[in-house]
Order: structure tokens, then C-alpha cells, then sequence
């Protein structure tokens, strides 16, 4: 609220020359707000993947690329595994040897997670891994360089652009422009409701379920994990509103991090609406190396397989992180398995003819499926995780109580006021069909837009929940 007037404001009235260089230390001085030393960490990566550019530029043949990429890959994935994955593997393998009855006992280390560090890391590796495809140049500014790789906006929790697209603007002069700052004020808004007013709030309900799963079975821990789904979804879709829209102030256009993922019609359709940045990652750089579709069957889903895993893994050293992963490749695997199976069900059952019906039914099988995994996602280990599982059933609501002023430890109007909020956010989603939030109301008399976003601000002020909480993703 002080932070991003301010450089705004500055970013603007300097020349062009300094508008960068003034970027780029605000974005250093915006990281170590948080924990100063570890600035050093996001320079030791941009200088590895800056002079491992310039070095592959310089080579004609991929082989002699080759050594500079392994140099740029080895080092960030080091600095990752170092700082998130070492005490998980260490753990897990006291874990093992205690099954086979051996006696040593791996050190833990207490380290502290460096926010953000899994998103710069996988963007300057898509840059090395993109000079050595030859898709681009090397970045010899290093002013330059640096700022693609800290810019403050999308530096903790993405979305994790490409070099191809970010780097060619910091090139350009970015002018004022008074349309183009009141469709990044509007988009931050909205992303400012998702969080405060609908995942902060969803946020009670959730933890004081998910700390103690063994005192509910039954509706509790069903409304709980649906409460999950919207609160994960409002909490980091939120933040990239709040990301993209900023950046829009400022003159710089990232991509679109969500498309209302929950009206998915398959888990297929999910993943290309869901944290894009990261599942087209995954897609361009692992999946396809791995050889796509483009193998043979068992190895092809193999591939899947492989990549929802380690997509699990790179949103948390756990376990529960793992299975999700894998419950969404078991899931993507059933779903190309059956196709034809269930098209001619679909037919004989003539429910392919009521299309709006049939494509209702999907995407509440499609968002089903994936609040179940959810589970798995927010339980504090796999022991919760498969206590909520088992404890589903049976439904029980006679502890819904219609006179009652306490629900789930929350005064029963915070429950009311999450749901129709909800029920907002989803009537908006439904008119965004054809057209973006930062773009609604364009066609509409002038009075819509100032109602709408007056009444906006309004709710905001009146329901947000202002305890700071993070956002859940600057965890990963």
C-alpha cells in the first residue's frame, strides 16, 4: 500500500536511462524486506545463468552449449534441493533405514525456505534452457538480465515468464498511459477481493479443521476441503491479479496465470487453466524432452506420469505433495484410457444430446476430482491425509444447526458471508467468459463501471480480513 504508489510514482518521472536501474534496486530492496542475506542467493543465480548465457551464445554447435547449460541447471536445482529438498530426503532416508533395522541417523538442517526461490529458479533456467535450443539470444545487459530475474511484481509466486517475452520490454520506454493503469488498479482490486474477503476468510474454517481432522468425520471435512479448493484458488489467483495488474501499471504485460480453472469439463482442461506459467513449464521443458506424445503408449504415459509427480514435489518437500502429484497423473491416465468408453456410454445414455446438461455433469466431476486431491495438498502429513479419506462417509448434517451462532469455531455470519461471496466471484467468473475482469463493463454506459468497482472496494473495506496473512504460495 506504500510500497508500489511510490515506485510508481518515481518509475514515472525518471528518464528512461534510470527507469531500469531504479526497477531493478527497488526489486532487491522488495526482496530483502523479507530476509536481507538471502538476496545473495537470487545474485549467485542470475550471475551463473547470466555468464552461462553469454558463454552458450558464443558456441555454435549444441555440444559445445551443452557444459554451460549442465553448469546453469546443476546450480539452480542445487541451490533448490539445498534449501527445500535436503532435509526431506534426509528424513526420508532415516525413515528407511529405521525399516531395515540401520542404525544412522542423517543430520537435519535447520534452514529457512528462501521465498520464492522455486520460481526464479525455474525462470532463469528457461532462459538458459532457451538459448541453448537456439529459441533466443543472449541477454548481454546484465541490468537487464537481472531485472527480468527479480522483477518485484511476479518475483515470490509468479507467474514464471519467459525470457522471450518479459526481456524484450525492459528494452522499451514505458510512458504513462491513464486507460492502461485503471485496467491494472481494477484487475489488482479484484485480485485484492479474492484474497482478503474469500481466502482469508475460508482460511478459519480450513485450518481449525485441517489442524485437528480426527476430532470431524463427514460433512466437516468435506465443507472443509471444498472451503480448500476455494481458498487455494482465491488465495494464489488473487496474488497473480495482484502480480499481472501491477506490472500493467507499470507498462509491462505478463501472462495470464488462471482461467477460471473450476469450470474445467476435464482434468486435461484443468491443468491448461490452472497455474499456467508453471503446467506450460513443465510441458515445454520436461515433458516434451521426455518425448511427448510422440512415443510409444507406455512410455507416453510414462511421461504423463513422471510430470505430475515432480510437479507434485516442486510445491513442497512432503509427502502429501508427492500423492497429489500422482493422484493427478493417475487421473490424467484414467481419463485418456477411458475416452472411448465413456463417449459411447455418453451416447447410449443420449446424454450427449443435452449438451448443457452433459457439460454441467463435467465440470462437477472434473472439480470433484479435483477437490478430493486437495485433500492430500493441505493435510499437515499422510497420516491426516488418509484419516480425512477414510472419514468422508457417512454424511451427517444434524451439526448444521440453523439457530446455531457458532460454525466451525466461526461466528455462523462469517460462514454466510464466505458462501455468498463465493456465489459472487462465480457470477463474475460466468460474465469474464468472453471477456477479462481489467476488460468488463468496456461496452456498458459509464455509470456501470464506477458502480461496479466502487461496490467493489465497498465490500472489500467491509469484509476483508486484514491479519497479514501470506499467501499460500510463498511457501513454495
Amino acid at each position: 500500500m506504500i510500497f508500489f504508489p511510490i515506485v510508481t510514482a518515481i518509475y514515472f518521472f525518471l528518464p528512461k536511462k534510470g527507469k531500469n536501474i531504479f526497477l531493478l534496486l527497488a526489486s532487491y530492496y522488495f526482496y530483502m524486506s523479507w530476509k536481507p542475506e538471502y538476496v545473495f542467493l537470487i545474485l549467485i543465480s542470475t550471475l551463473i545463468d547470466y555468464v552461462c548465457g553469454i558463454m552458450m551464445g558464443k558456441e555454435e554447435a549444441k555440444s559445445g552449449r551443452r557444459k554451460y547449460l549442465l553448469i546453469s541447471i546443476f546450480s539452480n536445482l542445487g541451490l533448490l534441493f539445498s534449501f527445500k529438498y535436503l532435509n526431506f530426503f534426509s528424513t526420508s532416508l532415516n525413515d528407511l533405514f529405521a525399516i531395515l533395522n540401520i542404525f544412522y541417523n542423517l543430520p537435519a538442517y535447520k534452514l529457512l525456505l528462501p521465498v520464492g526461490i522455486s520460481f526464479y529458479t525455474f525462470q532463469t533456467m528457461s532462459y538458459t534452457l532457451d538459448i541453448y535450443r537456439g529459441k533466443l539470444k543472449p541477454e548481454r545487459n546484465f541490468k537487464n538480465f537481472a531485472l527480468f530475474v527479480t522483477f518485484f511484481p511476479q518475483l515470490v509466486a509468479g507467474p514464471i515468464e519467459r525470457a522471450t517475452k518479459l526481456l524484450p520490454q525492459f528494452e522499451n520506454e514505458q510512458r504513462y498511459d491513464y486507460q492502461r493503469v485503471i485496467d491494472g488498479i481494477k484487475l489488482m482490486l479484484w485480485g485484492l477481493f479474492k484474497k482478503v474477503v474469500i481466502a482469508d476468510r475460508l482460511a478459519f474454517f480450513v485450518n481449525h479443521v485441517y489442524s485437528q481432522p480426527t476430532q470431524y468425520e463427514g460433512a466437516p471435512l468435506i465443507i472443509a476441503t471444498i472451503f480448500f479448493s476455494f481458498q487455494i484458488y482465491c488465495d494464489f489467483s488473487g496474488y497473480s491479479d495482484i502480480a499481472i495488474g501491477s506490472a500493467q501499471v507499470l507498462g509491462f504485460d505478463l501472462m495470464d496465470n488462471f482461467r477460471r480453472p473450476y469450470h474445467s469439463k476435464s482434468i486435461s482442461e484443468f491443468w491448461k487453466r490452472w497455474h499456467i506459467s508453471l503446467s506450460s513449464w513443465f510441458k515445454d521443458y520436461l515433458y516434451i524432452p521426455l518425448g511427448g506424445n510422440r512415443v510409444a503408449v507406455p512410455r507416453w504415459y510414462f511421461n504423463i506420469f513422471v510430470v505430475f509427480v515432480v510437479s507434485g514435489l516442486w510445491h513442497g518437500a512432503n509427502w502429501t505433495f508427492v500423492v497429489w502429484g500422482a493422484l493427478h497423473g493417475f487421473y490424467s491416465l484414467v481419463s485418456i484410457m477411458t475416452e472411448k468408453f465413456r463417449n459411447r456410454i455418453n451416447n447410449f445414455t443420449g446424454l450427449s444430446d443435452h449438451i448443457m446438461l452433459h457439460k454441467f455433469w463435467k465440470v462437477i466431476f472434473t472439480f470433484s476430482l479435483v477437490t478430493f486431491s486437495w485433500i492430500f495438498f493441505r493435510a499437515n502429513s499422510i497420516t491426516d491425509a488418509f484419516y480425512i479419506v477414510t472419514h468422508l462417509l457417512p454424511i451427517d448434517f444434524s451439526f448444521l444447526n440453523i439457530n446455531s451462532k457458532v460454525f466451525l469455531n466461526q461466528p455462523i455470519a462469517e460462514f454466510y458471508i464466505a458462501v455468498l461471496a463465493i456465489i459472487f466471484m462465480e457470477t463474475v467468473h460466468l460474465l469474464q467468459r468472453h471477456r477479462e475482469m481489467r476488460h468488463m463493463f468496456t461496452k456498458e454506459p459509464l455509470w456501470v463501471k464506477p458502480v461496479f468497482y466502487g461496490a467493489l472496494a465497498l465490500l472489500i473495506l467491509l469484509f476483508g480480513q486484514f491479519q497479514l496473512n501470506q499467501f499460500i504460495y510463498f511457501q513454495f
